[in-house]
C-alpha cells in the first residue's frame, strides 16, 4: 500500500499558488494540457505513465486529439486531496513544459 498524507485545504491552496493550470473541483485536482498535435499529446502521457507507475499512484485522465486532461484525488484517503495528487501535479507540470511548444 502506497503511504500519503491528507493535505488541509490551506496546504492545497499554498501548492496550487506555484501551478497556476490547477484547481479544485469536486475534491480533485483538476488540469487540462492543449500540445501541439496528437503526437506530442501522447507522448507527454507516456512520460505521465511511467512517473504514476512509479508513484503507483494513478490519474484518471483523457485525451482528445491535442488535448490532455487530468483528474485526481487519493481513493484510498476518501477520495481526498493528498501529497501523493500534488506530486503527481509537480510532474505534470513539468512534463508538460518539454512537450508544449
Amino acid at each position: 500500500m502506497t503511504t500519503f498524507t491528507l493535505l488541509s485545504e490551506k496546504e492545497i491552496l499554498n501548492y496550487l499558488k506555484q501551478m497556476p493550470e490547477w484547481h479544485v473541483e469536486n475534491s480533485e485536482l483538476v488540469a487540462e494540457y492543449i500540445f501541439a498535435d496528437f503526437r506530442h499529446a501522447m507522448d507527454f502521457i507516456t512520460s505521465v505513465a511511467s512517473e504514476a507507475e512509479s508513484l503507483n499512484h494513478h490519474p484518471t485522465w483523457t485525451n482528445t486529439y491535442n488535448c490532455v486532461s487530468f483528474r485526481f484525488s487519493t481513493h484510498d484517503a476518501g477520495n481526498k486531496i493528498t501529497d501523493l495528487d500534488i506530486k503527481m501535479a509537480q510532474f505534470i507540470s513539468n512534463a508538460a513544459r518539454h512537450f508544449i511548444t
